[in-house]
């Protein structure tokens, strides 16, 4: 685990950046292979995190990687709490497609305190580093809230969850 306060890379504006350890999707050219391994990184509690990221009153939030969805359980609570205790706005990415997500019970349980997804795979072949927030056109920028935040080129307009 490892936060950047303050950043302007993980989405628009000033962010709290959460990157998590953990992922198997493993995709080629990933910019962040190290953090593949769960035993990179740091324990740190949601307590300790929601402390960060109350703590500073400019940035909105994102869950980056790894990838969160492999720890889902403590980033639902992370995230609910961030709901009930701020008015933040959340971004998370993830190499599953929202389709995945949206199957399976367990991996859905964090998409109602999501506003914003950008999901699926990176893929090497498609790069394109004018995408903004995303490395390849596959991955989508998933709207899930009318809360408003920057519009982003590309971006799929809200998609109700049921």
């Amino acid at each position: 685990m490892e936060v950047i306060e303050q950043t302007m890379a993980d989405g628009p504006g000033f962010r709290t950046s959460i990157y998590c350890a953990g992922c198997h999707h493993h995709c080629p050219g990933c910019h962040n292979p190290q953090s593949w391994d769960m035993n990179n990184g740091h324990w740190v509690t949601v307590q300790e995190l929601l402390d960060i990221i109350k703590a500073d009153d400019l940035s909105n939030v994102s869950f980056s990687g790894g990838d969160p969805f492999y720890q889902v359980e403590a980033f639902t609570e992370l995230a609910r709490r961030i709901k009930e205790e701020t008015d933040k706005t959340i971004w998370c990415w993830t190499g599953f497609t929202y389709e995945e997500i949206l199957a399976d019970k367990k991996l859905s349980m964090l998409l109602p305190y999501l506003d914003v997804l950008v999901a699926g795979p990176f893929i090497l072949e498609q790069r394109d580093t004018h995408l903004l927030f995303r490395g390849s056109p596959n991955q989508r920028i998933i709207y899930l809230t009318e809360k408003p935040d920057d519009t982003i080129p590309g971006t799929v307009p809200l998609i109700e969850i049921k």
